[in-house]
């Protein structure tokens, strides 16, 4: 099966100006981020003329420079080192200046007299890890075609169509019979409003997994008949594609308060858009990224309180209320949800601190987050994640009683590797997500456009930066229940070929 691969060089004139090209990135960078860092200092030299701001600030050098490289075009719109060096702008660099700057911080702990040395602490790690990153990621270069290929996956245009059909017509068929099981819609949003004191869910993740999957398989389908028609690949078609996409996401799933089901699904759609039928402009990523935000905002208020958030709006009192409640803020969103710098900082802080008793996990975290999937029917005493850990390491040893009291932070990459080994171990974490960057671009340099595992390269890179700020439990879930069953369909439904076989097909019109 396999064949050698020749690699095709890079065009001499990007090859003599890639050094030039990243020294001025490195530049660009550099002052910028130093610019805004002086900004933060002038605006309040008391909380800003720290040692803290010395690290945090070479953070966002490193990773800007991968920002940078997005916004020049440096690299493809989708590229996951552009992604990540944009989202890294807030995780590394922002965030941290933020919370300082307004004072926010996660609730429900004793907090340390001075945030800043963690924030410091923990800014030291992630610039070590940073460098590792990079190291095992590979140069931002343009991701090149090959000559040839070993493989590729082509659309079989008889028997694809026939599986999504069916594996459509099973999920929708599920998610009929789940709204019937709570009588109805308005049942159901009812089941999530007591989720938590009548288990309301409970057993019925297998379900949800299978079901849950018809929206993006929907979109898959449109897109395999948008690929010959160019009026269905015209903006227009597009825009109104994605409307009601995000609608069936809504419908199929996200009633359950899942707002990440939503907008990794929404960033699935429109790679699969950019990668299959037409190129994605900035400028689209700009209002994707405006509308995902105001998305997480409101939608929150919906995680809290359920139904009842669409009387919140019309009533700014009680709107403002709930935020004090329940934190569901912009600060909110902005260093909670998109963020990780203070529970990261507080775990350096408790692990490390005076008095600390935490005893570390060594990988039962990572054990609990492979066994998720067993049913505790079947294994009643199976390893637990990362909660038992996580809530043991913020209120004290002995803390952990599971259905009376239990953490359910998100720690990501850096805190779960405090939890299970040493703060120590921190930069070396960072080769998980520079193997995973690599490998995912490698996916891009070899495969063609229409190469149905193109389909699955935005989740795939949607994975890279859940790498960053999620915790091995939470990417166990995303892998199986967002990508199983799109994953069986695109197998099923294609034909693996040499690339010499694949030089005698006829090109695909339009």
């Amino acid at each position: 099966m396999a064949t050698i691969v020749e690699q095709q060089p890079l065009p001499q004139q990007e090859m003599t100006d890639f050094p030039r090209r990243r020294a001025g990135s490195a530049a660009i960078s550099f002052f910028v981020y130093l610019g805004i860092t002086l900004l933060f200092v002038a605006s309040n030299p008391g909380a800003f003329l720290h040692w803290f701001v010395l690290p945090v600030t070479l953070c966002g050098i490193i990773i800007g420079i991968d920002a940078v490289d997005w916004l020049r075009s440096r690299v493809d719109v989708f590229d996951p080192i552009g992604i990540i060096g944009l989202l890294g702008f807030h995780f590394f660099y922002m965030a941290p200046l933020l919370h300082v700057s307004w004072d926010y911080w996660m609730r429900y702990i004793i907090p340390p007299a001075d945030w800043r040395p963690w924030l410091g602490g923990m800014a030291v790690l992630n610039l070590l890890g940073l460098l590792v990153y990079r190291f095992f990621r590979g140069p931002a270069l343009r991701i090149s075609r090959r000559a040839t290929r070993r493989t590729v996956w082509q659309v079989n245009e008889k028997l694809f169509p026939t599986v999504l059909a069916f594996a459509l017509l099973i999920t929708g068929g599920l998610q009929i019979l789940v709204y019937q099981q709570y009588g109805g819609i308005g049942g159901y949003i009812a089941a999530y409003e007591v989720r938590y004191t009548a288990g309301s869910f409970a057993g019925m993740g297998w379900i949800f997994m299978i079901s849950e999957s018809f929206p993006i398989l929907a979109f898959m389908g449109y897109a395999f008949w948008a690929r010959r028609r160019p009026a269905a690949r015209s903006w227009a078609a597009l825009i109104l594609a994605l409307i009601l996409f995000g609608g069936l996401q809504l419908l199929f799933g996200g009633l359950r308060g899942s707002r990440s089901n939503t907008i990794w699904a929404l960033f699935w759609a429109v790679g699969i858009i950019h990668f299959w039928l037409r190129p994605v402009s900035k400028a689209v990523i700009y209002s994707g990224a405006i509308f995902l935000f105001v998305f997480m905002y409101v939608y929150g208020f919906y995680k809290a309180v359920g139904a009842d958030a669409f009387q919140i709006f019309q009533n700014p009192e009680l709107r403002f209320e709930l935020e004090e409640k329940s934190g569901r803020t912009v600060q909110g969103v902005l260093l909670g949800d998109l963020g990780r710098s203070d529970v990261q900082a507080f775990l350096l802080y408790r692990i490390t601190g005076p008095g600390s008793d935490y005893e570390y996990a060594w990988g039962r975290t990572y054990l609990g987050a492979a066994v998720l999937l067993i049913p505790e029917s079947i294994w009643p005493d199976r390893p637990i994640n990362k909660v038992k850990e996580g809530t043991e390491a913020q209120y004290g040893a002995g803390s952990y009683i599971p259905g009376v009291r239990v953490s359910s932070r998100v720690y990501g990459l850096a805190g779960e590797t405090m939890l299970n080994f040493s703060p120590l171990l921190v930069p070396l974490a960072f080769t998980i997500l520079g193997v995973a960057v690599k490998t995912v671009r490698r996916g891009l340099a070899t495969w063609d456009r229409n190469d149905t595992r193109m389909l699955l390269i935005p989740f795939l890179i949607n994975f890279c930066f859940m790498l960053l700020n999620s915790d091995s439990d939470n990417l166990v879930f995303f892998l199986i229940k967002n990508g199983a069953v799109p994953f069986l369909v695109i197998l099923l439904g294609s034909t693996i070929m040499q690339r010499e076989e694949i030089d005698q097909q006829p090109d695909i019109p339009g």
